[in-house]
């Protein structure tokens, strides 16, 4: 009687151990975080202006730590464990500001309570890994608005639009050329600042 007691004792505690161990929840991968870090060259031209820069904004899609994709046309889709550190607008504010700070006299942000001669406007319109062709291609558009802040004049509006192919076929090869487009849209929006604001 007492082996039969024991035996079921010895079940019970198998089947209590494999019911826990299929109750544990699936191990989730830990997301990886990623920057933008573009270094744009320098520029020898040289405003004695106050420059304000505002908070870049982000079209709808694009105001997220999601780290965006597209494998068919007009379908946007998001990296599961890949995601940037910050919003990419968030992300974009301070390479704004020390790409520009060498060409102006001072750079601020706004608002703010130090008065500026100009103030740049830019938005993120698109920010994408395009998985349509091979290899893939990021998709880099940004949009920049100059104004003269005590006419309150729009002195211009261009819209800078860079592709440059990925790395490899992932999130990180497209963190790579993420900054490469980065770079180049810096260096043309630090022409258009220094050209447009003699215009003012």
């Amino acid at each position: 009687m007492n082996i039969t007691i024991h035996r079921w004792m010895l079940l019970a505690s198998c089947l209590l151990l494999t019911a826990c161990t299929g109750l544990q929840p699936p191990r989730v991968e830990s997301a990886r975080l990623y920057v933008l870090d573009a270094r744009p060259a320098s520029n020898p031209a040289r405003s004695d202006q106050v420059l304000a820069i505002s908070m870049p904004d982000a079209w709808p899609g694009f105001d997220t730590p999601q780290m965006a994709y597209v494998q068919h046309p007009l379908t946007l889709e998001y990296f599961a464990t890949h995601r940037w550190a910050d919003t990419p607008a968030h992300l974009l504010k301070p390479l704004l500001s020390r790409s520009l700070e060498p060409l102006f006299r001072a750079v601020v942000p706004s608002p703010g309570l130090i008065p500026a001669d100009l103030r740049l406007d830019t938005e993120l319109i698109r920010l994408q890994q395009d998985f349509t062709a091979r290899p893939s291609r990021i998709q880099l558009v940004l949009r920049a608005q100059l104004t003269d802040v005590k006419n309150k004049r729009v002195i211009a509006v261009k819209v800078f639009d860079e592709s440059e192919p990925a790395d490899s076929e992932d999130a990180y090869g497209g963190v790579l050329a993420t900054n490469r487009a980065l770079q180049r849209i810096l260096e043309q929006l630090a022409d258009f600042c220094i050209n447009e604001s003699g215009n003012k």
